[in-house]
């Protein structure tokens, strides 16, 4: 595994690395160590950034910590569990079924089966992207986005699963949908995913 260290201001660093499951694995390492200073982790695609406070330690103590951590398995997260109830009845399940020459009942079996993990959050607060899903489930994005996905949308593209915290344009297929909320200012946290969460899909009738 091949890693960057990156300078991000005075109180972080950016920490680059090869792929999306080298970051899962640095990840729970990191969470693991719970290194002097370090105040927030935030992953993303290809990039773990550390932010740490600079009254306890200093940008160069950091990097010698960072440079030292030894990724664990990228299926190690021992995060909480969410179970996620899903009516599946989306807009995308029978064409999808279709193009992978298959039934809907099988598209839902092959996506409740696993244990996801949130690799990391973003495009709108509470966005989860959950990887571990099955990989017969590897689809491309629409062709052309929809300039409105509901809220509680459960959907797939390329290697990820998630569920759409509020209404926003979008591309990923729709699978179904959950009256589970994904964000709520109200809640402490307010988002119900977080990176690390393990999370299940359970099929529930309408």
């Amino acid at each position: 595994m091949s890693l960057r260290l990156l300078p991000y201001g005075d109180d972080a660093v950016l920490v680059e690395l090869d792929d999306l499951p080298a970051v899962l694995g640095y990840h729970a390492a990191l969470i693991a160590a719970a290194l002097p200073g370090v105040t927030e982790l935030v992953p993303a695609a290809r990039t773990v950034l550390v932010r740490f406070d600079p009254a306890r330690t200093t940008v160069p103590s950091v990097r010698t910590a960072l440079a030292a951590v030894t990724p664990a398995a990228a299926d190690a997260s021992t995060g909480p569990l969410v179970d996620i109830d899903v009516v599946y009845d989306g807009l995308d399940l029978a064409a999808l079924a279709i193009e992978l020459d298959t039934d809907p009942a099988e598209v839902v079996a092959r996506h409740t089966a696993p244990t996801y993990t949130v690799a990391f959050c973003g495009f709108t607060p509470g966005f989860g992207y959950l990887v571990g899903g099955d990989p017969w489930l590897r689809v491309p994005r629409l062709a052309t986005p929809r300039p409105r996905v509901p809220a509680g949308s459960v959907a797939v593209a390329d290697v990820f699963s998630a569920v759409y915290p509020t209404a926003t344009p979008g591309g990923w297929r729709l699978l179904g949908r959950t009256a589970q909320a994904m964000w709520d200012p109200t809640r402490q946290p307010p988002a119900l995913l977080a990176p690390g969460t393990r999370v299940r899909f359970r099929s529930v009738p309408a």
